[in-house]
């Protein structure tokens, strides 16, 4: 018997005499229960069965959904707060407030993600988590293998050093987290600069890189906070060490697993980035894996570069960037190894590269075609960037000693001795920016030891130690630099008198200090140790404690890209955030100062200082299956917001001077036995060079 039809059903309801709204209940009760008895024991069946899945799963999902809401409910509640009612503080700092103005709403949140970025005002006020601090990180995108043997170790992959670029593109994906979350109030005026920091886009002289992304795994089963946070690590010294390789195992095993050969590793996504297509993580961590004494990851990573890594390819390199992680990179490890292969292939490598110097004024373009031989500067400006052009002479010079080629130290000489002589210079400070055309300053009158200018201060010092104390411009332009800092650019707190070094813009102060700034106390008190005035490690002893306090401020415990510091005495905060500045790119410049002030004074509270920065780095930046991630806000511990990248330099020197750090033999790379070369203020580098076989070529 078939069930009634629509069109019966409607008679039957008409035909009461009382009419549809006298009995409607009983009428509907009644065919509901004739439909349901019309119906065969198998479709009835197949209804109760539906039903008991649907009860089932709604049971099963009830605690995530009602934990979402309730984390949603939280956030409503923080809004209303404001910071000076906040008593329970983490970490025993004082909340900070941010200006409240344009910032970026956060973004939809499914039931197992957090947002992106909190709301301002939320974030604005210190408040203790209410959770385990552990990173909510998403799930990666499904999405389908091309090539599933693409990954492994070179055993495993014919090709892996082979950058496709047409392949490559088609294989972008969307990163589950936005690249710079909170950032949004200044995106038609900002872009992300060179070395990851903001500046204002009529500055901009080279684009942001574009990595291609590679395949993606499979995506991870549920985070596992086991695989999160570590457990409690003893403080003695052989277990810092300990951790410190543990955290690089977990970190390579993620490179390994999902980018090896390529150039970084996307650990939310489990893929990879392309920048230049020359492994630039793997070339990066060669002598930090050799420092840690892990044998079979080196082995490995030579098994590649012996068979796999070739520069004869059409690509365009960035001049600074392929020195200082590549050219340096095999430099230092022939060094620490002896091994010839890693010589031969810095020697090509370095021949590629010459022709950037080809330019009228013999400052380098920024630019070059490695398979070519042509080299350009970007694609809107002529101008290079101050830093780059001054921050590749350690590796140009040490490959003419180790070569007896005076090629590549003739032209990074060059340019050093035309930016000494050049006008537009204030007490030693020097300007962002310089021309390949006129070989002159441009964007004159702003002076900063950030982004653009900070290791051109950095390598005046390193080179006049590399060259045995013998090149006097070099001293003579250090000294002067030191003092225009002080004069121009030091100032104190108002509420704890911390000292920082800030900007100068056409003769206006700007509280403002960038992490990359944290160079200079390790750079101040490698200059003391060898013989340059003492007050140059006081004022390394008072920057060290300021940048300890970036990290220490911090609800997660990790600093931000950028810091503006508060000159007023009536407020009780020293340290400010804006939304846009509070990212952390695994950076290494306070933990490479550390390693200084420790083996210069043995003061063991620079120990301290590191091993909470790697507590926090392995709390709030950890990734479960292999890998470490940048973040978007070190003010939020219940969701920093992963980036989904790992810079090469977290391998290439953050973990390495953790090490250093925590080392008790002097003589591991002792600044007193060895002599210190090191490739810039971010991807630094110790070779061994006795005084006995050190050769400048004139």
């Amino acid at each position: 018997m078939y069930p009634p039809s629509r069109k019966d059903f409607i008679s039957l309801t008409l035909s009461d005499p009382h009419g549809p709204s006298y009995n409607n209940g009983k009428h509907r009760r009644q065919s509901c229960w004739r439909k349901w008895k019309q119906l065969s024991r198998l479709q009835r069946s197949l209804v109760l069965f539906l039903l008991a899945l649907l009860l089932i799963f709604g049971l099963l999902t009830y605690p995530s959904v009602t934990q979402q809401w309730r984390g949603w409910s939280d956030r409503e509640d923080l809004l209303e707060l404001n910071d000076r009612d906040v008593t329970d503080l983490p970490r025993g700092v004082k909340s900070i407030l941010d200006d409240a103005a344009g910032k970026a709403p956060p973004p939809a949140a499914g039931p197992h993600v957090r947002p992106a970025v909190e709301p301002d005002a939320a974030a604005g006020a210190v408040v203790e988590p209410k959770g385990p601090n552990v990173p909510i990180l998403p799930k990666p995108p499904i999405k389908k293998k091309n090539s599933p043997n693409k990954r492994g170790p070179p055993s495993l992959q014919k090709d892996g050093n082979t950058s496709d670029t047409v392949r490559a593109e088609k294989q972008v994906q969307e990163v589950v987290q936005e690249e710079v979350a909170g950032e949004e109030e200044d995106k038609d005026k900002k872009i992300v600069s060179w070395r990851g920091a903001m500046i204002e886009a009529d500055q901009a002289t080279e684009p942001p890189p574009s990595a291609i992304v590679g395949d993606a795994a499979p995506p991870p089963g549920p985070a596992n906070p086991a695989d999160t946070v570590p457990p409690e690590v003893p403080t003695g010294t052989v277990d810092r060490l300990e951790a410190v390789c543990d955290a690089f195992r977990h970190a390579w095993k993620g490179y390994k697993d999902y980018a090896w050969g390529h150039d970084e590793l996307r650990p939310i996504s489990r893929s990879f980035g392309e920048w230049f297509g020359l492994g630039l993580t793997l070339i990066d961590s060669l002598d930090t894996m050799w420092i840690l004494g892990l044998k079979e990851e080196f082995a490995e990573a030579r098994d590649w570069v012996e068979k796999e890594l070739s520069f004869d390819k059409n690509v365009d390199v960035n001049l600074f960037e392929t020195t200082i992680r590549v050219l340096g990179g095999l430099l230092s490890t022939f060094h620490l190894t002896g091994d010839r292969l890693f010589l031969e292939k810095a020697k090509d490598l370095g021949s590629r590269l010459m022709p950037a110097f080809k330019t009228p004024s013999k400052i380098p373009f920024s630019d070059v075609n490695i398979g070519k031989g042509t080299a350009h500067p970007p694609r809107w400006t002529s101008d290079s960037t101050l830093a780059e052009v001054t921050s590749i002479q350690l590796e140009f010079r040490e490959l003419s000693r180790l070569t007896q080629d005076p090629q590549y130290q003739e032209v990074v000489n060059e340019v050093m001795k035309l930016v000494h002589k050049l006008p537009g210079k204030q007490d030693g400070l020097v300007p962002m920016f310089i021309n390949t055309n006129t070989g002159q300053f441009t964007h004159k009158g702003v002076f900063t030891l950030g982004a653009r200018a900070d290791s051109y201060y950095e390598y005046l010092l390193k080179q006049w130690i590399q060259g045995g104390k013998t090149e006097d411009d070099l001293l003579e332009d250090y000294l002067q630099a030191v003092d225009g800092v002080r004069k121009h650019l030091v100032r104190q707190t108002g509420p704890s008198k911390l000292t920082f070094v800030g900007e100068l813009s056409h003769s206006r102060f700007n509280p403002k200090m960038d992490h990359l700034v944290c160079f200079l106390p390790g750079t101040l008190a490698l200059g003391a140790h060898n013989g340059l005035p003492g007050d140059h490690m006081d004022l390394a002893v008072q920057l060290m404690e300021t940048c300890h306090q970036m990290y220490k401020q911090m609800e997660t415990g990790l600093s931000p890209e950028i810091v503006h510091f508060n000159l007023q005495a009536n407020d009780g905060n020293d340290v400010v955030v804006k939304p846009a500045d509070r990212h952390n790119l695994l950076r290494p410049e306070t933990v490479e100062s550390l390693f200084y002030m420790y083996r210069f004074t043995k003061d063991t509270k620079y120990r301290d200082w590191g091993w909470e920065i790697l507590q926090s780095f392995n709390n709030y930046t950890k990734v479960p299956g292999g890998g470490y991630t940048s973040i978007n806000n070190v003010r939020d511990p219940l969701n920093p917001g992963p980036r989904d990248k790992m810079e090469s330099f977290f391998l290439g020197e953050t973990l390495k001077y953790f090490y250093l750090l925590f080392s008790d033999d002097p003589e591991l790379l002792s600044l007193d036995n060895w002599r210190s070369v090191f490739c810039t203020h971010v991807y630094s580098r110790v070779w061994k060079m006795s005084s006995q076989n050190t050769k400048v070529f004139r």
